[in-house]
């Protein structure tokens, strides 16, 4: 069992929720385009020279760049659709209902990979977007416009990792490092058309510091997954995803004094073990492909 990917994996998904409750956290009373920016502009400051030494100096050449843009922009979507609901959802909720990117995954792979999604995938699929509509059901707190957004995450988040996929044939830092500068670049040339939409005034050192952190905990995350990749095959790192659930459970109501209600915890669950079932069949299916292809 290789731990050491797991623990990375896992710190990579404390420092993912951390990013999320630091970007609730500054949309509050802070521009949604400069939370954005700070998010990507500092994932930039970590991946690219790591990039640079792990590739050289050509890290930034890739063979399919339409590709690259298109995939960092879904991604580009899918942060600013996620921090602008995170200003009026609660955490764990607005969390839970990102995971209905798997169901979206497997309607789309047919079309966009020409896979055929198997039984399980549908079962689990189906089963988590019966848990998304009971956290969004009528008189919740999530029952408002902003569940919207949270859809319009998840869907764009299911076209990044699509396209993931389509670029395995690429170098994972490269495709970390364009993942990085389209939201950078594309973000400064928006806040140079729409000044009114940034900082009217420098902010004090405690958000200034905020900002920052934002930065380190989405470049930090995302290079430990990459480090975690590295040591171990996604089929078994993919099940600990779904605690990154308990984390943001533990920060909204640590930060914002939030508690999901019964029915949403319910909700909650049904997605987690509905994913986490899937998550664990595809492992053993994948442990048994290899056990194949290795017997003589």
């Amino acid at each position: 069992m290789p731990y050491a990917a797991i623990a990375l994996f896992l710190v990579a998904g404390l420092c993912l929720s951390s990013l999320d409750t630091t970007a609730k956290y500054l949309v509050r009373d802070q521009s949604l385009l400069i939370v954005v920016w700070a998010r990507y502009a500092g994932q930039m400051l970590v991946v690219t020279p790591f990039a640079w030494k792990k590739v050289g100096g050509g890290f930034w050449r890739t063979r399919r760049l339409g590709l690259q843009l298109l995939r960092s922009t879904a991604l580009l979507l899918a942060t600013a659709f996620f921090f602008a609901a995170l200003r009026f959802l609660p955490l764990a909720e607005a969390s839970a209902i990102s995971f209905l990117s798997p169901v979206i995954i497997v309607l789309m792979s047919g079309p966009v990979l020409g896979e055929r999604p198997s039984a399980a995938r549908w079962i689990a699929a189906i089963a988590g977007f019966l848990g998304i509509l009971i956290i969004v059901r009528p008189g919740s707190v999530v029952f408002q416009p902003a569940a919207l957004m949270m859809v319009a995450t998840a869907l764009c988040n299911a076209t990044y990792q699509l396209l993931t996929r389509k670029l395995l044939d690429e170098n994972v830092h490269t495709t970390l490092f364009y993942s990085a500068l389209v939201g950078t670049v594309a973000l400064s040339l928006l806040w140079l058309v729409l000044p009114s939409s940034g900082a009217s005034s420098l902010p004090d050192l405690r958000t200034a510091a905020l900002f920052l952190m934002l930065g380190v905990f989405a470049g930090t995350g995302h290079w430990l997954i990459i480090a975690a990749y590295g040591r171990a095959p996604a089929s078994l790192l993919t099940p600990f995803t779904y605690l990154q659930m308990i984390w943001a459970t533990l920060f909204g109501y640590l930060v914002f004094g939030h508690l999901p209600d019964r029915w949403s915890a319910i909700g909650m669950s049904v997605i987690v073990i509905s994913g986490l079932l899937l998550a664990l069949r595809e492992q053993r299916r994948f442990a048994a492909t290899n056990s194949r292809r290795a017997a003589p």
